[in-house]
Order: C-alpha cells, then structure tokens, then sequence
C-alpha cells in the first residue's frame, strides 16, 4: 500500500483525538508501527564525545509540525551517504527528533459506488499508518559534527538540499567550539 501524501497530517499539529468507549479494549491502539530509523548517531561518535569536532551545525525548526518517520530516515540516509563520500570518516552526524506520534487512518472505499456504501463516521479512531515526531519552532532535528572550515562548506550544500526532503522550514545554526 502506498503512503498518503505528507500534506494530509502535517498542517495537523494538535493533539490527536483519543477515543473513550465503553468496553475497554476499543479505546487504545492495540499495535504500534516500528519506526523506520534506523541509527541515531553516526560517524565518529566517540571523538565527538572527546571534542574533537570544534565546528557544529544544527539543523533547526522554525515552525509546528509533523515530520514523519520515512521523512526523518530519508534526510539520514542522505546526509550520512554524502557526507561519508565526501568527508570519509571525519564528521559525526546525530537525529536529535524520535517519532512518538502514532498516525491513522480511516479508510474508506474508493471506486464507483463507494458513496452509497459508505458515508463515514464522525470522530473515527482509524488505523495505524505510521509513526510521525511533533516538532516545535526552534526545535534541533539534526546535529552535524565538522573538523575543518573546508568541511563546513561542503556540510552547508547538503543541508541546502536537505531542507526540500523536510515537512517544515528549518534554520541553520553554526557553533564554534
């Protein structure tokens, strides 16, 4: 089954209906999606721990939403791949957002005919999806570790292509250790 595109939850950043019903095993979700992240540090994690890396870059939120848990692996993926391409072994890389949020669905039947089987329900529970992280304005979702101005530039180019793979605008900030 293919994914509902982004749009349909990211613009809802609230806190998610939780149903009360009377018999008791209908008013939690039973099973919960594994999430899809697969690593939260990488690279050299134990120089970064020893404060080897004097130049940091967080990538930030500017605003609310909802960054799925495909979404956050996807960045992951792409920044450690480059960044090990380009840099090899001299960088670390951190997730700094895990995906608590479970997403649902109410799925109703598409197809002709479908609007005289099914008109709905109000305030439907819905089923598991997926996983998504409720992110706040200036919260950090990733942390890149850097050794050398050279390094920085190159970091710079790859946060500038990650921000098109993310629900949200985000910011860069620059620490110097």
């Amino acid at each position: 089954m293919a994914l509902r595109k982004a749009s349909a939850y990211s613009k809802r950043y609230a806190r998610p209906y939780a149903r009360v019903s009377k018999k008791r095993t209908k008013s939690y979700i039973k099973t919960v999606p594994n999430s899809k992240i697969v690593k939260f540090k990488m690279g050299d994690i134990r120089g970064f721990d020893a404060g080897d890396y004097p130049i940091q870059i967080q990538i930030i939120s500017k605003e609310n939403c909802q960054i799925r848990d495909n979404s956050i692996e996807a960045v992951r993926q792409f920044l450690n791949r480059f960044l090990q391409v380009k840099l090899g072994k001299d960088f670390y890389l951190e997730v700094k957002i895990y995906p608590h949020h479970i997403l649902r669905e109410n799925k109703m039947l598409t197809g002709a005919g479908a609007d005289r089987m099914q008109t709905g329900m109000s305030r439907a529970f819905g089923k598991t999806i997926g996983r998504a992280a409720l992110v706040k304005p200036n919260q950090v979702l990733y942390i890149l570790g850097l050794k050398t101005p050279k390094a920085e530039v190159e970091a710079r180019k790859l946060v500038k292509s990650v921000k098109a793979r993310l629900a949200c605008k985000v910011a860069t900030k620059t620490l110097r250790v």
